[in-house]
Order: C-alpha cells, then sequence, then structure tokens
C-alpha cells in the first residue's frame, strides 16, 4: 500500500545516501548490510566508530533489510488457481492446498482425510502376539481405519444431509455421532420440506406465523406436528416391548428404530439401520425428540431410555480398536458431536487420524472452538499424528472436502 510504498522508498533513499536525508549514509549495496564483526547492540564494529546520526540511520537499515535464511529445499510456494483457459474444477479445488489461508487448511484436511481412507492394516509389520489371521496377507489388507463422523443439528437440516445421505449408503463410515436436532431434523424433512428464508427475518413475525428460523432456513411449526403424529404411535410400541418382552432402549437403539421406521431411503438413518451402523446421542433429549418423550410421559409413564449402557459401547467402540489398527476422526462443529468422539478415542490413548471442520474459536475455552493440539494433551489425538483444523462453514467446505475423497478414493467394501 501508499504507506508500505513510502516507507521502501524512504529505506531505498536512505541506502543512496539522499542528500534529502539529514543523516546521509556512505553509498553501499545492499544487501548484505552487516559484517560478521557484530556488537551486543546489532551494529557492525564498522559503524560503532561512525557518527551518530549515521550509526542511528544503519540500525534501522539493518532492522529493515534483515537478511533472511535461505527457505528449505521443496518448501511449497504460494500458488492460486489460473483461471485464463478452459475451466478445470479438479485443478481449482487442487489449487487449494497452495492458495493460503482457510484454502490451504482444507488441502490439508483432504490429504488427512486420504490418508485415513488409504491406510490398512498390511502396511504395519506383523507382530509377534499377532494370531494367525491377522499374519493372513489377505486379511491385513481388509483390515482399514475406524472411521468416527460427528456433526451438528444444523447441518442435517441443510444440504450436507445429502453428502451424509450418499456416505451412509455407501457404508464410508463406521460410527455416527450426532445431537437430537441432528437426529429429528433428519426423520422431519422425510415428513415435510425444510425451506430455504434469509437471515433478516423478523423472529417476531415469524413466530406470528407459526414459522421457525435456522439461520437463513425455516422450518414450518406443521412439520414438527407431522414429527408428533408419526412418533407417538412408535413410542407407544416401544414402551410396549419394554414392559412385554423385555427391551431395553438406549439412544442408539432408539435411533435405528426410528431409522427402520422412516424406510425412507432420502434419510440418513434409514441407511445407518439398514447397514447395521451405530449412531450414538448422549443428548437423545435436547430437541423435538425430547418434546415427544416429555408428553408422551403423562399419556403412557415409564418408557424408560438408559444412557449408560450407550456410553460403555460408544466407548468401547474406540477403545476395542487395539493397536497398530487404527481409528480416524471426521468432526463437523463442536459440542456433543465434537467431544463424545474424543472422549471415546481417549480409552485407546488418542485416535490417530484427526479433522474439524468449524468456525469456534479457542478464545473461551470452550471445547468446541479448541485447536486439535489441545486435544493431543488430553490424549484424545495420538501426539504423531497430524490433526487438521479447517475454520469455515462446513456447508461450504465439506462437499469438497467429500468430493476430494470418499467419492474419489473410497473402496468399496465387500
Amino acid at each position: 500500500d501508499a504507506a508500505h510504498g513510502g516507507a521502501r522508498a524512504n529505506t531505498r533513499a536512505l541506502a543512496r545516501g539522499s542528500t534529502k536525508s539529514s543523516s546521509p549514509l556512505p553509498k553501499r549495496a545492499c544487501p548484505p548490510l552487516r559484517t560478521p564483526s557484530r556488537s551486543p547492540r546489532g551494529r557492525s564494529a564498522r559503524t560503532m566508530s561512525e557518527k551518530p546520526a549515521d550509526n542511528e540511520a544503519q540500525s534501522a537499515l539493518d532492522a529493515v533489510l534483515l537478511k533472511s535464511v535461505e527457505m528449505p529445499a521443496g518448501t511449497p510456494t504460494v500458488q492460486g488457481y489460473d483461471f485464463e483457459g478452459d475451466l478445470d474444477l479438479q485443478k481449482l479445488l487442487d489449487s487449494m492446498l497452495t492458495s493460503g489461508f482457510q484454502a490451504t487448511q482444507l488441502g490439508r484436511a483432504v490429504d488427512e482425510v486420504n490418508r485415513m481412507l488409504q491406510w490398512r492394516l498390511s502396511d504395519e509389520p506383523v507382530g509377534e502376539d499377532d494370531s494367525e489371521e491377522e499374519k493372513d496377507p489377505k486379511y491385513r489388507a481388509s483390515v482399514r481405519t475406524k472411521i468416527f463422523l460427528g456433526f451438528t443439528s444444523n447441518l442435517i437440516s441443510s444440504g450436507v444431509r445429502e453428502q451424509l445421505v450418499f456416505m451412509m449408503k455407501h457404508r464410508m463410515i463406521d460410527v455416527l455421532v450426532t445431537t437430537a436436532g441432528g437426529v429429528e431434523e433428519d426423520f422431519i424433512k422425510c415428513l415435510a420440506p425444510t425451506y430455504l428464508g434469509d437471515w433478516s427475518l423478523k423472529g417476531k413475525e415469524l413466530r406470528s406465523q407459526g414459522l421457525n428460523r435456522i439461520g437463513n432456513l425455516l422450518v414450518p411449526n406443521d412439520n414438527y406436528c407431522k414429527f408428533e403424529d408419526w412418533m407417538m404411535p412408535i413410542l407407544d410400541a416401544m414402551k410396549k416391548e419394554q414392559d412385554e418382552d423385555g427391551v431395553r432402549w438406549t439412544p442408539s437403539r432408539v435411533i435405528k428404530r426410528l431409522g427402520a421406521e422412516i424406510d425412507d431411503p432420502r434419510s440418513v438413518y434409514y441407511w445407518a439401520a439398514k447397514h447395521d451402523i451405530p449412531v450414538y446421542c448422549p443428548a437423545l433429549t435436547d430437541g423435538s425428540i425430547g418434546d415427544m418423550l416429555y408428553f408422551h410421559s403423562f399419556n403412557n409413564p415409564g418408557l424408560v431410555v438408559d444412557l449408560v449402557e450407550d456410553i460403555r459401547a460408544m466407548n468401547d467402540e474406540a477403545r476395542l480398536v487395539t493397536r497398530p489398527r487404527k481409528t480416524g476422526m471426521l468432526v463437523l462443529g463442536g459440542g456433543v458431536a465434537k467431544h463424545h468422539i474424543n472422549n471415546a478415542n481417549l480409552m485407546r490413548n488418542g485416535a490417530d487420524f484427526s479433522v474439524s471442520i468449524n468456525t469456534a474459536q479457542e478464545f473461551d475455552g470452550s471445547d468446541s472452538g479448541a485447536k486439535p493440539d489441545e486435544a493431543v494433551s488430553w490424549g484424545k489425538i495420538r501426539p504423531e499424528a497430524t490433526p487438521v483444523k479447517v475454520c469455515a462453514d462446513a456447508t461450504v467446505v465439506f462437499p469438497l472436502l467429500v468430493a476430494q475423497t470418499f467419492k474419489k478414493n473410497f473402496e468399496p467394501k465387500t
């Protein structure tokens, strides 16, 4: 800018010994600016004997034109996408890695997820205590990273839901963790649509119209009425099975039951139930499902949902992945969805791969905003891991990440 340009011009004038300077310096090439002999105050031995004014100007010149170290061979340079010529979307995506800032973080996240997808037990040396099965090359080539995916409810409300459906349909994920809203909004969208709105719509006016705003999305309150009509008979049936057949309900079993009941391939949990992929939600009551359980308790009291059995199951999802097997964490958003996965991986002294995408910052000490290195200190990510955090809106970044990783590099499971 103009200020920096002026500073550089003044510096060059000093270097040339311009008559406009009140303390001209002898003409000299620049850089180098220093001799090998240095005083404790950073001035050369030669300039210490010069006039004080010259010394002051030389000190400023040395500070401004400090000589750089040589960059290591192979250090990447900044290079963005050049739109000259035909549009190449693949090259555009590839260029993120060298574009800087959060584009580079996205590129690093792509690399981390691809490492997560490509790892096989056959990459590790055979151990002395391995079983005969574990020594079999074919078996070792079949053992992959166990991938935990967590996400917050707003992402199910958004179009990220369709990417999650794709991943579940093709069994790309091994364990899901979400919030109550992340469960119910999926089923509600099977019953009635969510609409695009605007961030500036007034809450008072929307309330009078029976419209609920999620950012710039709108959910008519009638959608929740439809959800209640669908949900209550299922809760009645679950209560009967509990009383008559001794079924013990946990949040994960409730979600699996709802996924089977919805019978709609647009649903994330339809595919989770179909492929027997566990979904954990320790905060299942914190949303419309909680409202349904509350109202149901008046009309047909006694339904019990056991959290303790689920925490045992969730922690064992990670704990039983013994080394050298590996786990990977892919987390969209923060809160329960993030920490429940991190804490489960503590039980095995940390995940081997980790990518998180959210806009939370660490200055308030929240787990949502914490950088991956904080999780390393707790034993939730391995010290030798190369975790990546992308500070960005997942609705923008996650589709690009899926395009560069799961869509391109996931090998179908047999």
